[in-house]
């Protein structure tokens, strides 16, 4: 099973747009470092073109893992989206060490700001632009559960506590004259940089681990389970992993040894409903099992009638 179309086509939709919106703000910042000679905004205006190279890969990634599973593939395509995602936050930390290498030496040597008021101004409105896109970007990356999405919101947020952070550097460098406050910020705000790189790339490694769902959806399958097993004696060994959208349910299913196969496949075909009722997009694997010495001292969740 894939995305669902609805859900593909608006991924697809708010990833592309992604991309001219990004150049806008990458435009923007340049000509704010351009007017300013600020190496704060310089090094703001670095991470903004990651965030271009970003927002063309994340547009790439998602229309692949959207493809449906074929014979090289029998599992879908889901997984490409956490590679994006791990390049995204490898891209993060490029963009600070930038930063890092922009401001040091300014540290050593700090430079006046010439038209402070115009830079800031343009900063600002490229800030404004990110912090928008970022959250919608986000919202939409959890509801489609797309990691590719998530992680491109999450580094135009890391954009966006940059252009903070330069704001208000530039502001202090003004008010008291401090000129060095300008790289250093940049460098504070570096820091805070590779701290969200490296939740990216720790969530999207979690991710091509085969990590379970989460404990809140884990316990609405068990529940959906519990409530619509009527007829068999109980289930053991349940296993759950995430990829992107979809989710894989494995478990065993333990049956009176006297029942029919088609009533098991009943009651196989009522979990498998119940089960896509908590995740639309779930894969759902079940091993059917007799009463017998094999389920002896195992574990057993025992089912509502």
């Amino acid at each position: 099973m894939t995305h669902a179309p609805s859900a593909v086509g608006s991924a697809q939709k708010l990833a592309f747009w992604t991309i001219p919106l990004s150049i806008l703000v990458l435009g923007m910042k340049l000509s704010a470092w351009w007017f300013t000679g600020s190496v704060a905004l310089l090094s703001d205006g670095l991470e903004s073109i990651v965030n271009v190279v970003a927002a063309v890969i994340a547009f790439v990634v998602i229309g692949y893992a959207a493809k449906p599973a074929d014979e090289d593939h029998p599992f879908g395509h889901h997984k490409a989206e956490y590679f994006s995602a791990v390049i995204e936050g490898v891209l993060i930390v490029v963009a600070a060490l930038l930063i890092v290498y922009e401001a040091v030496p300014a540290v050593l040597d700090p430079a006046p700001i010439e038209a402070p008021t115009l830079g800031l101004a343009i900063n600002f409105a490229a800030g404004v632009v990110n912090a928008i896109w970022a959250t919608i970007l986000i919202r939409a990356g959890r509801a489609y559960r797309s990691p590719a999405l998530t992680a491109d919101g999450h580094h135009i947020l890391s954009d966006v506590v940059t252009s903070v952070g330069v704001l208000v550097g530039l502001i202090l460098a003004i008010v008291t004259g401090y000129t060095i406050l300008d790289p250093l910020l940049a460098v504070v705000v570096a820091c805070n940089i590779l701290f969200q790189g490296w939740k990216v790339i720790a969530g999207s490694v979690n991710g091509l681990m085969d990590r379970a769902v989460p404990a809140e959806e884990d316990a609405a399958i068990q529940a959906a389970i519990a409530a619509n097993a009527a007829g068999s004696l109980g289930v053991h060994d349940l296993k759950t992993r995430q990829a992107a959208a979809v989710i894989f349910v494995d478990f065993h299913m333990v049956v009176p040894a006297d029942m029919t196969v088609g009533e098991a496949h009943d009651i196989c075909d009522r979990l498998e409903e119940a089960i896509r009722g908590v995740n639309a997009a779930a894969h759902v694997a079940i091993h059917i099992e007799p009463e017998g010495e094999k389920a002896h001292g195992i574990r057993v969740m025992v089912m509502k009638d």
